[in-house]
């Protein structure tokens, strides 16, 4: 009777370590399907989109003869008295006047892809859409436009985001960008080039001096700027894989030119 009881005692916790061997294994197999799929299927998805976006608007906007374009221009001076009739991409209606020069377009459509960036030094191009949102903007990796900053070229802060892991993840090497790098916003009426000046490796969250009209931090008072000017404000995650801070660089107009 004994030797029978611990028989089946022994064949009971052989069942129980063989059940629980499974239930590991099965675990493990679903937890790395969502690692692969965060992490390359989602990149995949997102990059072909962007990439279809891009064409589309390249050929919505049309090439000039034989792809050529006039020489860049110097941007617009006197950004203090710009600053001050800016009406920072709220989409409030400038003056017809205004409203004709380059980079004085009224506000896109939300989640409308309207612009594309460009940053040559880390080979990104990815589509720059109205709004922050993850589902309709940043998830579709695309480069995502605060909605109350400034618009391309106009004077103020021309502030985007991206995401810097999953979803096409363009701007998952931002922190490699120097002082002197290029980024340039293509637009339906013009190409602007902006270069790269500053950065702040590490804000908080709550940091939206960064993407203010005149960027400055305010947890870190030292980082930004104190003048009126035509900034770019590029932001994302830090560190890696994590959303506990923000990475901020920013460049400044250079030159423009009209498509």
């Amino acid at each position: 009777m004994a030797q029978g009881r611990a028989a089946r005692r022994r064949v009971s916790l052989a069942r129980g370590l063989w059940t629980g061997a499974e239930v590991t294994v099965t675990l493990g197999v679903v937890v790395l399907l969502l690692v692969v799929h965060q992490l390359w299927w989602t990149n995949r998805q997102a990059r072909e989109g962007a990439g279809r976006q891009v064409q589309a608007l390249e050929r919505d906007w049309g090439r000039g003869p034989q792809g050529q374009a006039p020489s860049l221009a110097p941007p617009p001076q006197e950004p203090d008295e710009a600053v001050q009739g800016e009406t920072g991409g709220t989409g409030e209606t400038p003056d017809r006047g205004e409203a004709e020069r380059p980079g004085r377009a009224t506000a896109p459509r939300w989640d409308q892809a309207y612009a594309i960036l460009r940053i040559p030094r880390l080979g990104v191009v990815a589509p720059v859409a109205q709004g922050i949102g993850k589902r309709g903007v940043l998830d579709k990796g695309y480069i995502g436009h605060y909605p109350q900053t400034a618009q391309p070229g106009q004077a103020g802060n021309f502030a985007v985001a991206g995401h810097r892991n999953t979803h096409g993840e363009p701007f998952r090497y931002i922190n490699r960008l120097r002082s002197g790098d290029e980024v340039r916003v293509e637009t339906r009426e013009a190409v602007y080039l902006y270069v790269v000046d500053k950065g702040l490796a590490q804000t908080a969250p709550r940091d939206t001096g960064v993407i203010a009209n005149v960027p400055r931090s305010t947890v870190k008072p030292s980082a930004g700027y104190s003048e009126p000017g035509y900034y770019l404000t590029l932001t994302t995650c830090t560190p890696e894989y994590s959303s506990t801070y923000r990475l901020v660089v920013w460049g400044k107009l250079k030159s423009m030119r009209p498509r």
